[in-house]
């Protein structure tokens, strides 16, 4: 997909992008001021995103064949809508192409995927403090969901109750 606005490329991410993957995921980190993956969840992320059944997928956005950014994308699925979700764990664009329409871009090209996915939602969240996350995703007309509250288990706790 090229769109008119950045001349934005959008591809789906190959082995051979591992490296720039992995430095992209490291800046996510550095601006949510996060430790990055270590390295052997390094290694577990790009055999999870290329092995044999991939785990989820990532889709490149290129400016001028420079990659400004990324989305990882899987599938989950609603049995009240009998139809899969399309879940947007990340979208990501480095600092210097940020206000330039690549996140724009990349996240009209994930809507237009669930589309022809079929699915009945597409779902993410956002950090509470990123709130220029928050008007973009409002201003693309997302709502943001009250009444289902996330909760998460860690693998630490897995063993705490499997006892």
């Amino acid at each position: 997909m090229t769109t008119d606005s950045t001349h934005t490329n959008i591809r789906t991410a190959t082995p051979a992008d591992s490296a720039t993957i992995l430095e992209l995921i490291k800046a996510l980190a550095d601006f949510e001021q996060l430790p990055p993956p270590d390295p052997e969840a390094q290694q577990r992320l790009i055999s999870h995103a290329f092995g044999e059944h991939p785990r989820f997928e990532i889709f490149l956005a290129e400016v001028e064949g420079v990659v400004a950014g990324y989305a990882f994308i899987f599938e989950t699925y609603s049995t009240f809508l009998a139809r899969p979700s399309l879940y947007l764990e990340d979208l990501f664009v480095l600092k210097e192409y940020r206000g330039s329409k690549v996140g724009y871009d990349l996240f009209r090209f994930c809507v237009a995927e669930a589309q022809k996915r079929e699915c009945g939602r597409m779902e993410w969240t956002v950090l509470d403090w990123n709130t220029h996350a928050q008007k973009f995703y409002r201003r693309m007309g997302a709502r943001h969901i009250e009444e289902w509250q996330p909760y998460r288990l860690t693998r630490e706790q897995f063993g705490e109750i499997l006892v």
